[in-house]
């Protein structure tokens, strides 16, 4: 363990190679004020919430480059809850704090520009007021001055701060597989087209059969048209080429950045980006130590997908297309699971697995649940544990797993969620899967689902709706049985 300008870091070996571990920064910061558009002689009221996130702790002495989200409200004329963009903060360094701030008002995309000066004269005033300048394709649109208002502002705001652990992603797309028999691993990436509505689902695979006879490689591609049916098609089975980097074999790859290949009439060539840290869906040390009959991971929470992918005499060229690479390492699937993988927009995520184990005496307990849900910043239920067996097996979350319509319940805390996800049978796909002794299962799985996700909070006495999501065929789910 090391010290530098107050990271913490650790590197543990994967598959070779290092992976380190950092301590980033989060808050969440207010400001009110005005603007005044050119052309016009009234101003304008003006909230900005921000929600700032560092992959390295803040250094007062240095200056920190941090990337910023959230919402900016502009009275009568924006309202833009996906509005992002970075800061540079640099008191001493520089003596400035400047955000750098983009969202949409009326059709228009905008750039709030603006610094605040720092200065030991005036420490309060120059840390607390920002003024700045609205820009549209680089030409002035209008001027204003943002406020921290300290008196509601300062304890929420030395509240939000956290220091969430930040691990490179790109050790965990390694291969576990040290040769064993009984194994299988796999690579998958699922993801939305915005501008079609078409969902996409890459599996990749590595199977060590029971028997001890030659691991293989496979896997397949499916595309979820709007419009049209489900098509998909398999690849493999293959020699095993893949290691360190990821997935090789057979001219098809999924590896950190960049997935390629071909499979039937699929063909695709996408570069992949980590928009969000890596979430264990199961307890961390199960994917290090794997004494679970298997364990999920999502090396980034939330990605986004550049490149092309053909299917029959269709061709997408995607851009920013939201989604997520996962993997699975373990003995063989389950007797029956249920998964859910949901972009909730802004940086939220909700990931579900919910399973029924083939071990004996496991296997005749109801689902075990790991839910992860990633909000501002912050994952809930704190340890993933807590879901699948609650306080000694009181308080653990419920799943009722069926088709069309699956549901899981639970509650931790102060908190409570109800997730119901629906897989239309038209927008649904059944798959074979084949454990490495041989067992056989089905998956049904949609990438055009939809999902309603509500999370309430107790407060002075009774439950109220803390936060609410609805997903019109952008959630990824699926549900097998033996």
């Amino acid at each position: 363990m090391s010290t530098d300008h107050g990271e913490r870091s650790a590197r543990r070996t994967k598959g070779g190679r290092e992976a380190r571990v950092t301590r980033g920064t989060a808050f969440g910061e207010t400001m009110l004020g005005s603007v005044r558009l050119d052309g016009e002689e009234r101003t304008r009221r003006v909230r900005l919430d921000l929600r700032v996130s560092t992959d390295r702790a803040l250094r007062p002495l240095g200056t920190t480059e941090a990337r910023a989200t959230g919402r900016i409200r502009i009275a009568g004329w924006a309202d833009d809850p996906h509005a992002e963009g970075e800061l540079e903060i640099s008191p001493l360094a520089r003596r400035r704090i400047r955000y750098r701030v983009t969202f949409t008002a009326d059709g228009r995309r905008l750039t709030l520009d603006g610094w605040k000066s720092v200065t030991p004269r005036r420490p309060v005033a120059s840390m607390t007021v920002l003024p700045y300048t609205l820009h549209e394709d680089g030409a002035r649109v209008g001027t204003g001055t943002l406020r921290f208002p300290l008196a509601t502002g300062l304890l929420p705001f030395l509240a939000s701060f956290r220091f969430p652990r930040r691990e490179d992603p790109e050790p965990l797309a390694a291969a576990r597989w040290k040769g064993e028999p009984g194994r299988t691993e796999v690579w998958y990436t699922t993801l939305t087209d915005p501008a079609t509505g078409t969902g996409l689902w890459l599996h990749h695979e590595l199977t060590a059969p029971a028997d001890g006879s030659e691991p293989y490689a496979h896997g397949w591609a499916a595309v979820f048209p709007k419009d049209a049916p489900v098509r998909h098609a398999r690849f493999g089975p293959a020699t095993w080429a893949g290691g360190e980097g990821g997935f090789a074999a057979d001219g098809i790859s999924a590896g950190p950045g960049r997935l390629t290949g071909a499979a039937g009439t699929l063909r695709w060539d996408l570069t992949e980006r980590a928009t969000g840290a890596p979430l264990f869906t199961f307890p961390r040390w199960s994917w290090r130590r794997p004494l679970l009959p298997a364990a999920q991971i999502l090396p980034a929470a939330t990605a986004a997908y550049d490149g092309t992918f053909s299917y029959d005499a269709a061709h997408l060229t995607l851009g920013d297309a939201p989604g997520a690479s996962a993997r699975i390492h373990g003995h063989g699937n389950a007797r029956r699971w249920a998964w859910l993988h949901a972009d909730l927009g802004g940086g939220d995520v909700l990931e579900i697995v919910a399973a029924v184990s083939m071990r004996p005496g496991l296997r005749r307990l109801p689902p075990l649940v790991f839910l992860r849900l990633r909000r501002a910043g912050r994952t809930w239920p704190r340890r993933p544990e807590r879901t699948a067996v609650g306080w000694a097996g009181i308080g653990r979350f419920r799943a009722a797993i069926g088709l069309p319509t699956w549901t899981v319940t639970g509650r931790a805390g102060l908190r409570r969620i109800r997730v119901e996800v629906t897989q239309p049978d038209d927008r649904t796909l059944a798959l074979d899967y084949t454990d490495p002794d041989g067992a056989r299962a089905v998956c049904r799985n949609s990438e055009r689902a939809d999902a309603h996700v509500l999370v309430e909070r107790w407060w002075f006495g009774g439950w109220r709706t803390e936060s609410a999501w609805t997903l019109d065929g952008t959630a990824h789910a699926e549900v097998g049985t033996r």
